[in-house]
């Protein structure tokens, strides 16, 4: 037995030992808080039935993101992989035709590798910003996607 109806049953007979109430009120009293007791017993249940549901979707939808965003990011990296190669074996041989042209194979790589190490400067002192916002917008759209 529930506190609250210890608590009702002895307020009651109380009252009916005063002779300010009957049975039947006892009765119909105790009915009435079964009733209420209930309805808040059905009412936790289905707060937490949508609780563990909410926690489930909050889940699945973590994991769609996250699945997303990693096969866009395997697909990219491919791409990339595949253009990098083609561009080291392009470089290599610029590098070595511009060797024979100035007759020692060395002086066409150092030639190719100066190109690179100005256009790296001129990238991280100029677009390096640009591109850190690119980037990191990129993965918020693919994120929110």
């Amino acid at each position: 037995m529930s506190l609250i109806r210890k608590i009702l049953i002895i307020s009651i007979l109380y009252l009916e030992y005063f002779g300010l109430g009957s049975i039947f009120q006892i009765n119909n009293v105790i009915e009435i808080m079964e009733e209420q007791t209930n309805l808040i017993e059905t009412l936790i249940e289905k707060a937490t039935d949508y609780g563990k549901t909410s926690y489930e979707l909050a889940k699945l939808r973590a994991l769609d993101k996250s699945s997303q965003v990693l096969s866009s990011l395997l697909s990219n990296a491919v791409v990339v992989i595949i253009i990098s190669l083609f561009v080291l074996f392009l470089n290599l041989g610029l590098a070595i035709w511009i060797g024979q042209i100035m007759g020692q194979i060395y002086f066409g790589f150092f030639v190719v590798a100066g190109f690179y190490g100005i256009i790296s400067i001129l990238v991280y002192s100029l677009m390096r910003k640009w591109m850190k916002r690119k980037i990191g917008d990129s993965f918020i759209k693919q994120l929110l996607k």
